[in-house]
């Protein structure tokens, strides 16, 4: 809309939220994280999940899309550096060789969602007749571009991509590092059952809830979702799916520790 944002003053609320959390004072950071808001209300620099995450404020249903927006443009040049040479993460492969266990493929046509830079899109090339991406970072797809992977890429946020598509129909649908920037899957889950055929495949990776709150997702203290193994199936189940396998996996390495995970595959009834 052409809003303009005292970016100085943006900049020092949110780095004054840092400083306060880093010195352990939680409600002086929330206070600058709302301050933060009420100045960029789009949130660019995903406070209302830090917020979550601080546990000052309700789990929101996802990361808010500038947030995610900037979060991947800023980081498209280093990102393989940083997810797979940094923190060791092979979800796209172990997504390859699960597939390939189940005896599944090859398929017709695979939409990936939250595409980043290709990485699926690679593990699965020589599976897949047409191959189609769709991130909400144009900086990612650009590099996607560059790799010449893809017969088509489209940038948006996925949820409303899937909502909106009312032609395309597909056998193989893959979300490898999509969950941990939505809370609610409902809309996630139905959107990929009325974009696949009958008997088609979902295959994607979660971020695991593991301690015993009773909620069906949380924002972690990293500021990415973490899901209860039981909500994944329920939405499943839901939405049209039947489970094939939700293996357990280590997603990434996260300050040194493995983040435990999982690599579900569901098939539309």
């Amino acid at each position: 809309m052409g809003r303009k944002i005292d970016e100085p003053a943006v900049a020092e609320a949110y780095n004054r939220a840092l400083e306060l959390e880093e010195a352990g004072n939680i409600e002086g950071a929330a206070a600058a994280l709302r301050a933060y808001l009420a100045l960029d209300p789009d949130d660019c620099g995903g406070a209302a999940v830090r917020l979550a995450a601080l546990g000052k404020a309700e789990v929101p249903a996802r990361a808010p899309d500038a947030y995610v927006e900037v979060l991947f443009d800023q980081h498209a040049d280093a990102f393989e550096d940083i997810l797979v040479d940094q923190l060791g993460y092979d979800v796209p492969a172990l997504v390859r060789r699960k597939l390939d266990a189940l005896g599944l493929g090859p398929f017709k046509r695979m939409l990936d969602l939250g595409c980043g830079t290709g990485l699926a899109a690679e593990a699965m090339r020589d599976r897949v007749e047409e191959i189609i991406g769709i991130d909400i970072s144009s900086r990612m797809l650009d590099v996607c571009e560059d790799k010449d992977v893809y017969e088509g890429l489209y940038c948006g946020e996925v949820e409303d991509i899937l909502a909106d598509n009312e032609e395309d129909e597909f056998d193989l649908i893959t979300a490898c590092d999509l969950l941990p920037y939505l809370g609610d899957l409902v809309p996630l889950l139905e959107g990929a059952a009325a974009n696949l055929v009958k008997g088609g495949f979902f295959a994607f990776s979660s971020e695991s809830l593991t301690t015993g709150s009773g909620r069906p997702f949380l924002v972690a203290p990293h500021q990415r979702f973490v899901h209860a193994a039981d909500y994944v199936r329920t939405c499943l189940g839901d939405a049209g799916f039947e489970l094939v396998c939700m293996d357990e996996i280590n997603v990434r390495m996260q300050d040194g520790q493995p983040t435990p995970g999982h690599l579900v595959v569901a098939r539309k009834r």
